[in-house]
């Protein structure tokens, strides 16, 4: 990737440096190199090792890895069961006391859940899926708010050796129907409703609406009482969760399941083209997401209360709400709702209640946080707080210091992961106890993973910008998109011959660091110079008037791309547009200075909280928006574009 030289540089966030503390040397699992030289010497004998050590197996595997380059088999031969390593074994080991899940609802109702009732309420509804039909090898889709019986679905299936597929409450109609469809579902659980910002926001009729648009393959539907809001029931179509559980056996043997059995799909967005069901099966995935989650979080089950803040819906929640968490035995924190309801302190006043040792959660949060200030958090006693993490997208340097400061008291360490749905689980980040940390770099490839800096040619870069790949398996691999050998090829395989190409840029400093970039999509060509968008978002953010930055390119006749700016500043701030143009240039370089910046109180999210760039370069071009069905609140764009039309740019 051709960066100019000056571009990340600039920051001087590079010569910052956060070694561990001695205080959580002395307990953390993973002190030195001891790890990472093991995985060198053998990486498939270092995963053997892991799965032994974290997985329960029902028969050994008589083969570690066979890999068939783009596709692989992890731990072949092996059988186990993803369910029963998640609940039964626990239980058999005297654990079944424990607390698996603190569940916290909006309006302010909460449960305790031990692993003991997580397990009777998995077995009696895996025997009502039996009863509706379900087989191993039949897919079933979850269409849910963040309540328990979320997990309690997941787990159900797995259990029976049925896949699922998930699909993000927030999700409208027809994305349920396409997803339903492409993976030709035999039952639908849903929900009457769930709660956001003090409303209840109806499920069941868009579930209605996806099956009236036509979804073939459905026999069943499953409703949890939730919202208590009225809902149509299709005589013997629909069924009622509580009725189902509560007369259903209570006792379902866990299947064992080929460690290549699928264990779930589940969709993501593609560039173009219809949403692509990601396939991961079991024992790999199982085996990684256990060893990410006990050791990127230093996760010490007995004491720690951990809460990861996605939503299921997302892999984040797939991987560290239900199975790495509940595969280690861990306690953990489920939220219903939104950050910000009742009150801007919702997610401190959960962290002071349940005491949470282990908080992890999106960099677009963390900057929302800012620009609501850091009285919030200073309202509650977050000295539980052992270990913060960052998910999602890139964290700006300085959104990273005031999550350490504000949040973690500058005594946390902070593990920046990189990941996606693909790779099913963490993949580069730093061990809490082992890493130095620098604000804004994921630091490191985890023990075990092959990552390779590329040029534009594929050739090996060890400083400076370039394209993101990995050159060997990795047990939570993804095995393909379902029902779509042809595009798995072609998405992932077909940059850079005989790699895994994640699409991200990314940039190693003199140290070996690894400075995500985002997407190659998000890399903007201005005049020839490639500029990131995630480089601008960082400078904008460092100036002390802004709590949060969106940067996108537009087409420009004159420099090919224009670099477009929308800008939040912090509560009773403000800063005039060339201020901010001439911080940039000061951080970055003249050519990163924004043609146009639009001050603006918030962002086009979707209800995950994902900002919506697309939309962004639709309103800086002038386009027709499109669906924006799944943003969190569809009148922020119209807001924009009335602020598009008024705006100066620079000349």
């Amino acid at each position: 990737m051709d960066q100019p030289a000056h571009a990340i540089d600039a920051l001087q966030w590079e010569n910052r440096r956060f070694p561990p503390s001695e205080a959580f040397k002395d307990q953390a699992h993973v002190v030195g190199a001891w790890m990472y030289d093991d995985a060198a010497i053998d990486y498939e004998g270092f995963w053997a090792r892991q799965a032994a050590d974290l997985i329960s197996w029902q028969q050994d595997w008589h083969t570690i890895c066979d890999w068939q380059l783009p596709y692989v088999k992890w731990f072949v031969g092996g059988q186990l069961n993803v369910s029963e390593n998640c609940l039964d074994r626990h239980v058999a080991a005297g654990k079944g006391d424990r607390v698996a899940f603190y569940w916290e609802g909006e309006p302010g109702d909460s449960r305790v859940i031990t692993y003991s009732q997580l397990l009777d309420e998995v077995q009696r509804f895996a025997n009502a899926l039996k009863d509706l039909g379900v087989v191993a090898g039949d897919r079933v889709n979850i269409y849910l708010p963040m309540i328990p019986e979320a997990a309690v679905a997941m787990l159900a299936c797995a259990r029976i050796g049925a896949a699922h597929s998930v699909v993000f409450g927030g999700f409208s109609a027809q994305s349920l129907t396409d997803r339903i469809n492409d993976a030709q579902a035999k039952v639908l659980i849903t929900a009457d409703g769930g709660y956001r910002r003090g409303e209840v926001f109806p499920l069941k009729p868009a579930a209605d609406e996806a099956l009236a648009a036509g979804t073939p393959s459905i026999e069943h539907v499953v409703v949890v009482r939730r919202g208590g809001n009225d809902v149509d029931m299709v005589q013997g179509r629909d069924h009622w969760y509580h009725d189902l559980v509560e007369s259903a056996d209570p006792v379902c043997p866990a299947l064992p399941m080929d460690s290549e059995q699928l264990l779930f799909l589940l969709y993501t967005s593609g560039t173009t083209g219809k949403p692509k069901g990601i396939m991961h099966t079991s024992g790999g995935y199982l085996t990684q997401a256990a060893f990410t989650h006990r050791y990127v979080f230093d996760l010490h089950a007995e004491s720690d209360v951990y809460w990861c803040t996605a939503d299921v819906g997302w892999i984040t929640g797939h991987t560290y709400i239900v199975y790495g968490p509940l595969a280690n035995g861990a306690t953990s924190v489920i939220y219903e709702g939104v950050p910000n309801y009742p009150a801007n302190d919702r997610l401190w006043s959960i962290v002071e209640k349940y005491k949470v040792t282990k908080f992890y959660t999106a960099p677009t949060a963390i900057r929302t946080f800012m620009k609501w200030g850091a009285q919030e958090p200073a309202k509650h006693d977050l000295t539980s707080l052992q270990l913060l993490g960052s998910v999602g997208e890139p964290i700006n340097p300085e959104a990273w210091m005031w999550y350490h400061e504000f949040i973690g008291g500058q005594r946390c360490p902070i593990v920046d992961t990189w990941w996606q749905t693909e790779t099913g689980a963490i993949m580069i980040s730093p061990l809490p106890g082992a890493t130095t940390t620098k604000p804004g770099s994921a630091t490191f490839a985890l023990p075990g993973i092959g990552i390779e800096v590329v040029d534009d040619d594929g050739k090996h870069v060890s400083r400076g910008g370039g394209y993101l790949t990995l050159t060997q398996p990795w047990p939570s691999m993804l095995r393909g998109i379902w029902g779509d050998p042809d595009r798995y090829q072609e998405t992932y395989w077909s940059r850079f011959p005989g790699r895994y190409f994640a699409g991200d840029g990314c940039k190693l400093d003199d140290d070996g660091y690894l400075w995500l970039l985002g997407r190659v999509d998000d890399v903007m060509n201005v005049s020839g110079h490639r500029i990131s968008t995630t480089e601008v978002e960082s400078a904008l953010v460092s100036h002390p008037s802004v709590a949060e930055a969106a940067v996108v390119g537009a087409n420009d006749a004159t420099t090919g791309q224009a670099i477009i700016a929308y800008v939040i500043c912090r509560a009773g701030l403000e800063v005039d547009e060339k201020v901010l143009r001439d911080h940039v240039a000061k951080e970055i370089g003249a050519i990163a200075k924004p043609k146009a910046i639009y001050f603006t109180p918030d962002l086009p999210k979707t209800r995950s909280g994902k900002i919506m760039r697309r939309l962004l370069r639709d309103v800086a071009e002038g386009r027709n928006l499109g669906d924006t069905t799944t943003l969190a609140d569809a009148s922020v764009v119209n807001e924009l574009q009335r602020r598009a039309v008024e705006a100066p740019t620079e000349d």
